[in-house]
Order: structure tokens, then C-alpha cells, then sequence
């Protein structure tokens, strides 16, 4: 059988967590550290090899080079800053892009031919800017992007609604951050349209506007608490590359490029996608309502500016 490399650069709060959650739930058989520390990367490999002993399946633990890219099925980019609640993640454009050029040219150079997945905030417009500087098809660049939004929307509308998250079927669409928006529309309940349900009188008490609100800033309620987000993000990370590496078709709400869909070009944001073996295998246009549209267009119009803003700072 074959076995999966993965590869994780940057091994922070985020990488670490991304790293054992591939461990925990047994996707990988080998997972690559590299880090511009070498010294914490050796440590977080000789934690992270502990872990392993306890997987479900064997798994090795590994620091590397880039050199190691080139037979990895999917790389893995954690690079950033640290998380400050005084700043918004697109406070942290002109620092993690330093940080990510340094790895373009080393990471295309290796050779490297598989799944590159990005978390680095700000999250859709680095994903388009490591897609432009690689060169690699648009369709094998992807970023976790809304997935982990997505997860906070459910948890939030459970402790609202008093139902089970495994029947809410919730996502979110656009930047990962301030301009993300909802689709109500196409949000259900127990199989039913949520809207359907509150026109009706089932559920009642919901403020729509505030529900959107919390799932804006639940990032940064955890940060106020313990300095970082971790957990969601390495149970995001996994359930992506298994659905990538066991060619699983799952429908994601993950960042992609857009080259027409929901009207949409020349930009990274988070919709309805299919992913599998090969990256992208099919955009969902899902039937959005005018406003729902209009709303999607604005966040693709802010995820546009920045990333201009990007390029004129190069």
C-alpha cells in the first residue's frame, strides 16, 4: 500500500496541533517537520514521536528540509506571528508574507508536485499569493479557510438552538475574517431549511445578525483566554487532508480560486467545494439569494483590496 508524506512548515501553536491531530486520528504514515527553528522543531518531533506510540496506526515523526517536499503528497503552510487581539489577521499581511517568500522559491524548487494546503493568516489572500509565486495549478492550492469558521457557526447555532451539531448542516462563505458571510438560505436543521423553521414559529429567539456576529470573533475569544487557537484549526487541518489522501469527495467550505463562479474571478475565498485526490475536483454554486450574492461580492471585493495591497508592499 502506499504510504502518505506529509509535510508541515512552521510548527507553532498551529502546526504542532495540525501535526498531532494527523497523529491522533491516524491520516499520515509519515509527517515532515520543518521549522526556521531547527532547534523547536527537533523538540516538537521528539513530543510529537511520543505521541505516535499511541496512534492508531504507525506513524513516523520526522524534522527535514525541503528537499523532503518533493516526495510529500500534501505541504502543510503554519508560517505567521503570533496571535495579538490588538490586531485584525490582516494586521499580520506584511509579516507573514516575508515569511512565506522565503519559502516559495525553496518549496517550488524541491520539486514538490502534490496538495499545498495554507493556514497562514491571512489565510485566502496568502493562499493566492503562495499560488501565484509557485506557479503550482490553481487546483492543488488550497486553504482550510472557512472550515474552521464553519465549525464555530455550528457549535454556536447548537448552544442556541439546543440540537445536536451532527443535525445542523452550517457553513460559511468568503474571506476567513471580517467579511465572512452566511448563506441562511441554504442552512438546515434537522433537514429542514433554518430560515423555513423560523418563519414558521420552530425556532424562535434567534438573532441571525448576532449568531453571525459571535462566529465573527470566536477566534478571538479564545485567544483573549489562552494566547492562541489550536485545537479547531488541527481537527480542521486533518479532516482535509483525510479527505484529500483517501480520496473521500467530501464538500468543503474551503478557499479556491474562482475563475467565474458566483461571478467571482481572479480571487481566493472560501464556497461550497469538492475536494479529493487531486486538490479541487468541483466548485458548487450553490442558489444564493440576491442579497446573499451581493454579500459574497463585497467579501471577495475586501479579499481582492488586501491582496493588492500585497503585491504593492512586494
Amino acid at each position: 500500500m502506499k504510504k502518505f508524506r506529509v509535510v508541515i512548515i512552521g510548527i507553532g501553536h498551529v502546526g504542532s496541533h495540525c501535526a498531532l491531530a494527523l497523529i491522533t486520528r491516524g491520516i499520515a504514515d509519515e509527517i515532515i517537520i520543518i521549522d526556521i527553528n531547527e532547534e523547536k522543531a527537533v523538540s516538537q518531533t521528539l513530543d510529537l514521536g511520543d505521541a505516535a506510540i499511541f496512534a492508531p496506526r504507525p506513524v513516523t515523526v520526522r524534522t527535514g528540509g525541503y528537499a523532503h517536499c518533493r516526495e510529500a503528497d500534501i505541504v502543510v503552510v503554519c508560517v505567521g506571528s503570533p496571535p495579538d487581539l490588538n490586531r485584525s489577521r490582516m494586521d499580520y499581511l506584511l509579516e507573514t508574507k516575508d515569511m512565506v517568500k522565503s519559502i516559495t522559491g525553496p518549496l517550488k524548487d524541491s520539486g514538490f508536485s502534490g496538495i499545498l494546503i495554507n493556514i497562514s493568516n491571512p489565510a485566502d489572500v496568502v493562499t493566492y499569493y503562495l499560488q501565484t509565486r509557485t506557479g503550482f495549478p490553481a487546483e492543488r492550492v488550497i486553504s482550510t479557510s472557512n472550515m474552521l469558521d464553519s465549525a464555530r457557526l455550528t457549535r454556536i447555532l447548537s448552544e442556541k438552538t439546543g440540537v445536536a451539531p451532527q443535525e445542523i448542516e452550517a457553513f460559511s462563505m468568503g474571506e476567513h475574517g471580517a467579511s465572512l458571510m452566511v448563506p441562511w438560505s441554504q442552512l438546515r436543521i434537522k433537514g429542514k431549511p433554518l430560515l423555513e423553521q423560523i418563519e414558521e414559529g420552530a425556532l424562535t429567539g434567534l438573532d441571525l445578525a448576532e449568531i453571525k456576529e459571535l462566529t465573527k470573533r470566536a477566534g478571538y475569544d479564545v485567544i483573549r483566554g489562552k494566547g492562541s487557537t489550536e485545537f479547531g484549526i488541527g481537527a480542521a487541518l486533518a479532516e482535509l487532508v483525510q479527505c484529500i489522501l483517501r480520496d473521500e469527495r467530501k464538500t468543503l467550505p474551503v478557499a479556491v480560486y474562482l475563475d467565474g463562479e458566483y461571478g467571482q474571478r481572479e480571487v481566493y475565498a472560501a464556497v461550497p467545494t469538492v475536494v479529493g485526490r487531486d486538490g479541487v475536483a468541483e466548485i458548487k454554486e450553490i442558489p444564493l439569494t440576491k442579497e446573499e450574492l451581493q454579500e459574497f461580492a463585497a467579501s471577495c471585493t475586501a479579499i481582492r483590496q488586501v491582496y493588492r495591497q500585497m503585491l504593492e508592499d512586494n
